[in-house]
C-alpha cells in the first residue's frame, strides 16, 4: 500500500489496524466531536500522560515502555485529580478534574 499507493477501501483499513472504527457516511465530524468530548472529560494530566508514554514508547523496547507507564501511574497517583477522581466514585458523583 505505501509503497505502490494503491488506495485502501475502508473495510480492508479497519482489518489491517489502520482505522479504529468506521461510521456512515457524513458522521465523521460527529463521531470525531464526540470522542473529543469524552476525551475532555478525563482527568488532564492522565490524557497528556497517556499521549506522553504513547508517543516516548512506540519506538523503544517493551521493558522501557513498561517503565515510562509505571513512572507516570507514580506521578499521577499521587495528583489531586486522582484523590478527586476516587472521591467522586465514592460519593457517586461526577468528578470536577481540575488538571493538577
Amino acid at each position: 500500500m505505501v509503497l505502490t499507493g494503491e488506495p485502501v477501501a475502508a473495510p480492508d483499513a479497519l482489518a489491517m489496524g489502520l482505522l479504529s472504527e468506521m461510521v456512515e457516511d457524513g458522521r465523521a465530524l460527529s463521531r470525531a466531536l464526540e470522542l473529543a468530548k469524552t476525551i475532555a472529560a478525563m482527568p488532564p494530566l492522565a490524557v497528556r500522560a497517556i499521549k506522553e508514554v504513547m508517543h516516548l514508547g512506540q519506538d523503544v523496547p517493551l521493558e522501557t515502555a513498561f517503565a515510562l507507564e509505571r513512572k507516570a501511574f507514580v506521578k499521577l497517583f499521587d495528583s489531586a485529580d486522582q484523590k478527586e477522581g476516587m472521591n467522586a466514585f465514592l460519593e457517586k458523583r461526577k468528578p470536577l478534574f481540575r488538571g493538577c
